[in-house]
């Protein structure tokens, strides 16, 4: 498992790279709980997600092929992939499921990629993806499943307890793992990690209750970007380790917290970016009293209408 001294010298290694992103804390009443609420506003790192702290991390702790680096993503990953390899000057091939949205794909192609749309999910991409890296030989970037994407990952907490030492609980959305697996190595118990999915992407709530990563459905608002079908192996030991609990979220919770950030900020969160705050809108997570909680806001990638004109 990676710890704390991974995800430091991870720090180093992309902070030149990557924004510090910033907060914005909410006082109690504010939300539905009650109590004050702390957002880390991630949805506003480059390429719109968390995502470019791991590609970073792992373009730039390996040397690169001739052939560049190869990815299968649901969206924000490619993004982030085709973003860290333009600034490094490598060459990136993306593939993502038929069903990306479209302004997802224009995102990574924005980047200079080159973007391959094949399969009818995110694991048939990624199987297709495998077989092109076996003919070019281009360094595969996996969205969750590498110790240096975990890594670059947990970034996001050793910020959010710099900037924000007094959080009892931290609310992360979960897709493949990456995110929370790097999160939950880094507060390692000093801070209670939750994780949050929408009910039709279960897949660490169903690995947590099977003990072990199984295959999960994958459907509803957000399976663009939390649509994995069974966790990372990787990431798993340090959730059972390390994260308190796995709730699961409606879509409609989901559309409230988007309408809500965009309400109070005037910021656009795609469905995955607000999952983790819709779990204190809809009551899945129940704060015990005098938590402090924050809440990772941790994408930006859609269709700006879908959410200013809800």
């Amino acid at each position: 498992m990676i710890d704390r001294s991974d995800i430091v010298a991870a720090a180093n290694r992309i902070d030149r790279h990557v924004r510090h992103t910033p907060l914005v804390r909410l006082a109690a009443g504010e939300l539905t709980h009650g109590g004050p609420v702390t957002l880390k506003l991630e949805l506003l790192q480059h390429a719109g997600s968390f995502k470019p702290r791991g590609a970073f991390n792992r373009l730039l702790s390996a040397t690169v092929p001739a052939a560049g680096v190869i990815a299968a993503s649901g969206g924000n990953h490619g993004a982030a992939v085709a973003h860290a390899a333009r600034a490094l000057g490598v060459a990136a091939e993306i593939f993502v499921p038929a069903a990306t949205p479209a302004m997802k794909v224009a995102r990574i192609a924005s980047y200079g990629a080159h973007v391959v749309q094949t399969g009818a999910t995110y694991a048939e991409a990624l199987v297709a993806s495998r077989h092109r890296q076996a003919e070019t030989g281009a360094m595969e970037v996996h969205a969750y499943d590498h110790p240096d994407v975990l890594a670059g990952q947990g970034t996001v907490a050793r910020e959010f307890e710099l900037d924000a030492p007094e959080l009892t609980h931290v609310l992360v959305a979960t897709g493949g793992g990456g995110l929370i697996g790097g999160m939950a190595a880094w507060y390692a118990g000093s801070a209670r990690v939750v994780s949050v999915e929408p009910e039709g992407c279960p897949a660490l709530h169903d690995a947590m209750r099977a003990g072990r990563p199984v295959q999960a459905p994958v459907g509803g608002l957000a399976a663009d970007s939390l649509g994995a079908r069974q966790v990372g192996g990787l990431m798993f030991p340090i959730a059972q380790a390390h994260v308190a609990a796995a709730v699961l979220v409606p879509d409609e919770a989901i559309v409230t917290a988007q309408r809500l950030i965009w309400d109070r900020l005037r910021l656009i969160a795609e469905p995955g970016g607000a999952t983790a705050l819709a779990a204190l809108l809809c009551g899945a997570f129940a704060p015990p009293a005098g938590a402090r909680v924050g809440v990772l806001v941790c994408g930006a990638n859609t269709d700006p209408a879908k959410v200013a004109d809800a």
